[in-house]
C-alpha cells in the first residue's frame, strides 16, 4: 500500500537524456575553463618554480581541455540544432555555443600548435629569454584574450541554460 505522506521523486526517463548530457556538457566544458585556466594553471605557476615545466603542463591540460570543448560543443550544437531545427540561424545559444567552438579550434589547431613550435625552436633555452620573446607574448596575449571570451560566453551560457530549463521545468517556453 502507497503511504500519502511521501512525494515520489521526479521521474527521469529515458527522452530526457539529451537533455541531461546537455546540461552535462555545458558543465564540463565551462567548469573545465574556469577550473583549469582560472584555478588550476594560476596555481600550478606560482607553486612551479621551473617555469618551462609549468608552461609544459599548464599547455597538456589546456590541450586535453580543447578537445574535451570540441566534443562537447559539437553535441551541444547538435542538441541545439534538433531542438530548434532550422531555426538554428536565429538562436542566441547556437551562437554562443559557435563562437566558443570556433575559438576552442583556433586556439587548439593554430595558436597552441605555434606556441608550441616556437618553445621548441628555442630548446634548451626558455622562450621567454630568446629572439622569440616578442612574438610568443603577443600569441599568449591572444590566447588569454580569446579564453576571456570563451570563458565569459561560458559563463552567459550556464546562465542563460540553467533559466531556460527552469521555465522549460515550471512549465514555460
Amino acid at each position: 500500500m502507497d503511504n500519502p505522506h511521501i512525494v515520489p521523486p521526479k521521474q527521469y526517463h529515458m527522452k530526457n537524456l539529451p537533455n541531461h548530457l546537455n546540461a552535462l556538457a555545458i558543465t564540463v566544458w565551462v567548469g573545465g575553463l574556469w577550473a583549469i585556466g582560472y584555478l588550476a594553471v594560476p596555481i600550478l605557476f606560482h607553486a612551479q618554480p621551473d617555469r618551462q615545466l609549468a608552461g609544459m603542463l599548464a599547455g597538456r591540460m589546456f590541450g586535453t581541455l580543447g578537445y574535451v570543448g570540441i566534443v562537447c560543443g559539437l553535441y551541444l550544437l547538435l542538441h541545439r540544432w534538433l531542438a530548434v531545427g532550422k531555426q538554428i540561424s536565429r538562436d542566441v545559444l547556437a551562437w554562443s555555443v559557435i563562437v566558443m567552438l570556433s575559438i576552442t579550434l583556433v586556439t587548439q589547431f593554430y595558436i597552441q600548435p605555434l606556441m608550441a613550435e616556437m618553445k621548441l625552436q628555442v630548446l634548451p633555452f626558455e622562450v621567454m629569454q630568446s629572439a622569440l620573446a616578442g612574438q610568443f607574448k603577443m600569441w599568449h596575449g591572444i590566447s588569454s584574450i580569446l579564453y576571456l571570451i570563451g570563458s565569459l560566453l561560458g559563463a552567459w551560457l550556464v546562465i542563460r541554460s540553467f533559466s531556460t530549463s527552469s521555465n522549460r521545468d515550471r512549465g514555460g517556453q
